[in-house]
């Protein structure tokens, strides 16, 4: 079952819902947790840790059988200074760091996929046409890479769930939610992942990959 979003977005970078709401709706939808991981760089990251970090807090005191974790996608950062960022963000409370990858659909900087995974982020977003090489590095240093039911950045979804499964790479399945619509059932997330060329039994490891590092960063 598709029960932890791992990447979503709100009001605090392009999402269009503030964070309650967010959270709300991917209750309401079924969800047992969601990450909020807005687009971040040095100018912004801090601010963006500091209020949803209050939020998390109050969500998760209310027991509700729904849990909210807080973190940030790193978004066109240079190579250089990704580590250095994952590092400050973590030490300021993040719960978990997503790098926005390789996407073929965006300008992304030649060497932001190795850069994430050197730095050892917990999720390599939407990493586009990610080298054998990177995804035995992205093993080898425990760094989840992404397959995604958003438009655009799933183009390149085969080859992802391809490069990974000859390497040892380990998947997760995103919706990098933004709006309402984006948040996809159970059933679509399965389908897409099939359409991927993945396997029933590979999708239900990907989805308990899912539950496994959302809970393991919500226990912290």
């Amino acid at each position: 079952m598709f029960e932890y979003d791992l990447h979503t977005h709100t009001t605090f970078s392009d999402g269009e819902l503030i964070p309650a709401e967010s959270a709300r709706r991917a209750k309401i939808s079924g969800y047992k947790g969601i990450a909020f991981t807005d687009h971040a760089d040095h100018s912004n990251y801090e601010f963006i840790l500091e209020n949803q970090l209050k939020l998390k807090k109050r969500l998760n005191a209310l027991n509700s059988g729904f849990n909210v974790l807080v973190g940030l996608e790193l978004t066109h950062v240079p190579p250089e200074l990704i580590k250095e960022i994952k590092e400050n963000a973590i030490d300021k409370g993040a719960d978990i760091i997503v790098v926005h990858g390789e996407t073929i659909v965006e300008p992304v900087t030649e060497g932001t996929n190795r850069a994430a995974i050197e730095a050892e982020v917990d999720i390599l977003s939407h990493p586009g046409l990610i080298t054998k090489e990177e995804a035995e590095l992205a093993a080898a240093k425990n760094v989840f890479l992404e397959i995604t039911t958003r438009k655009g950045h799933s183009l390149t979804n085969g080859h992802v769930a391809s490069v990974a499964l000859k390497t040892g790479a380990k998947l997760v399945i995103n919706n990098d939610f933004h709006a309402p619509g984006d948040a996809v059932t159970s059933e679509m997330a399965s389908k897409i992942m099939k359409g991927s060329g993945l396997t029933d039994s590979e999708i239900k490891d990907i989805f308990e990959n899912n539950r496994f590092l959302f809970k393991s960063k919500l226990e912290g």
